[in-house]
């Protein structure tokens, strides 16, 4: 009976086939200890010459490393193994042979693991980091599939940018035409709203930005709901829920691979709303009473991040950024034009920003003067218009990046990690 190592306990006793990769094999002369692997887990099977005879023994003696081979034996519950299983061998088929893997248990340097990624991906880390992910995008869709939300996903061409032109990845449209490569999907979401009053889109999207720094991917995936008649403090409410649900989804779930990881699950378990909340203006005031160099109407860095974050030992929402540093779309506050309603939802332990977003202007002529003053081609933004002309509503939305959310909740130190096959600056391959 075939069945998968995740779901070993289940047969205590039995006996069944496990079709997967020798991952690891080592021997002690009477015994093979032969690590399998079969993409949904690890397990040690242990082969003796009597139970499998000579002719086995000695194949299995001779399996380099990511054989593919399918291992016939008796589950026995272990104490020592990590599963709490092991597999008592009673017959083991060759499918494939490899030769020479070139990633084994030594220490590889990153640039080796990267050009490398589609054979990285098999290690027990790899896997963990990706199967944390997986996790983290099944339990954002549930948070707003359960929640009345809608999925209406937003092209991935588009005629025009949506936070200016500097970062865009042009791409020949047919003939004369040149398109772009999606920045966001949230002017594409905000007209799903009108029709559909709560809605998400969720999806690749791209920033042509020239930047190494480890919080930074070309190509990076993000989640974006909105939702018509909706303020800033709606917005921060809907945003803070994501991150906890998010959070508790993978600390129930996900604690075999938090495990391989090494991660501190106190420090997650640790976020509870509501998140600390403080104006722009005032994280301005901590930062100078921390001494950070930093002037008014500037972009919050990573270290700035990290020491609002630290000061209140957990996630905190900065509101109201200066509308300069700001895309064209963001309301003003009232009586103060030079402030946005827009909000950033920073992580703790160093990890910054994860969402950002806000309340979206809804005023026609203001929206306008706004394309006019950030030098955006009107005919392009025609059909966003018409959002204010036909039947416009207060409305607010964000963006979370998935994989910044991975890489707080894994403990990582780099991007790159949180993605199957990353996209950087200098890495287009694999």
């Amino acid at each position: 009976m075939r069945v998968y190592i995740e779901d070993i306990a289940k047969y205590d006793g039995q006996a069944v086939t496990i079709k997967g990769w020798l991952y690891n094999r080592r021997s002690s002369g009477k015994l093979h200890f032969l690590q399998i692997r079969d993409g949904s887990g690890f397990i040690q099977a242990v082969m003796s010459k009597a139970a499998v005879g000579d002719e086995v023994f000695t194949t299995a003696d001779h399996l380099s490393q990511e054989s593919a081979v399918i291992v016939h034996g008796l589950v026995k519950a272990d104490a020592r193994s990590k599963t709490g299983f092991e597999l008592e061998a009673t017959g083991l088929e060759v499918v494939s042979e490899s030769h020479d893997f070139p990633i084994t248990p030594k220490e590889h340097g990153v640039d080796f693991l990267m050009d490398r990624r589609h054979l990285w991906i098999r290690s027990q880390r790899q896997q963990s980091i990706l199967r944390v992910r997986h996790e983290v995008i099944d339990a954002v869709r549930d948070y707003f599939n359960s929640r009345g939300f809608i999925l209406a996903d937003a092209p991935v061409f588009t005629p025009a940018a949506c936070e200016g032109t500097t970062t865009l990845f042009p791409v020949q449209y047919f003939e004369e035409n040149t398109a772009y490569l999606t920045q966001s999907g949230q002017l594409y979401n905000e007209a799903n709203a009108m029709a559909l009053g709560r809605t998400y889109c969720f999806g690749p999207t791209f920033r042509a930005e020239k930047s190494k720094t480890r919080r930074h991917l070309t190509e990076f995936w993000m989640v974006e709901p909105e939702v018509a008649y909706a303020d800033l403090n709606d917005v921060i409410e809907l945003a803070q829920g994501l991150v906890v649900s998010v959070i508790a989804r993978v600390l129930d779930t996900r604690q075999r691979e938090l495990a391989v990881l090494e991660r501190d699950t106190t420090k997650l378990a640790a976020v509870k709303t509501p998140f600390a909340r403080i104006t722009y203006d005032e994280a301005v005031k901590i930062l100078a009473d921390k001494g950070l160099p930093f002037t008014w109407g500037g972009d919050f860095g990573s270290p700035d991040e990290t020491a609002l974050s630290e000061h209140f030992n957990g996630p905190v929402c900065v509101t109201g950024y200066p509308s300069e540093i700001k895309a064209f779309y963001f309301k003003p506050k009232d009586g103060r034009p030079e402030v946005s309603e827009s909000v950033d939802v920073l992580a703790p332990e160093g990890y910054g920003e994860i969402i950002g977003g806000g309340q979206r202007l809804e005023d026609y002529d203001l929206l306008l003067k706004r394309i006019e003053e950030h030098k955006l081609p009107r005919e392009a933004f025609e059909w966003y218009l018409d959002l204010r002309r036909f039947g416009s509503v207060p409305h607010g939305g964000f963006g979370m990046g998935i994989e910044r959310v991975v890489s707080w909740i894994c403990g990582l130190e780099h991007l790159r990690e949180a993605i199957p096959y990353p996209r950087m600056l200098y890495r287009l391959t694999p």
